[in-house]
């Protein structure tokens, strides 16, 4: 299914270079826990190390991280310190 855009956003994207929407969209899916950090990153053509450099330019942070995944990490890191 091809993905229209109304031209009220043509403006708004233009500034962000080529691909603006592909990679907005595939941010929006990424935040919203819809799809992983890797399918996001595919979805909006780029690299894992260069999708992470534009989450961090257009949003000040590469990775979301939920509190609960971090005590997991770290409950995981203290087992494997054991």
């Amino acid at each position: 299914m091809p993905t229209e855009i109304t031209k009220m956003f043509d403006e708004v994207l233009e500034p962000f270079g080529a691909h603006a929407a592909s990679f907005f969209l595939a941010v929006a899916l990424y935040h919203a826990k819809k799809v992983s950090y890797e399918r996001a990153a595919a979805m909006a053509g780029l690299s894992f190390n260069e999708f992470g450099q534009r989450l961090n330019e257009h949003f000040g942070a590469g990775f979301l991280l939920a509190d609960e995944t971090v005590r997991e990490d770290i409950k995981l890191a203290e087992k494997l310190a054991e």
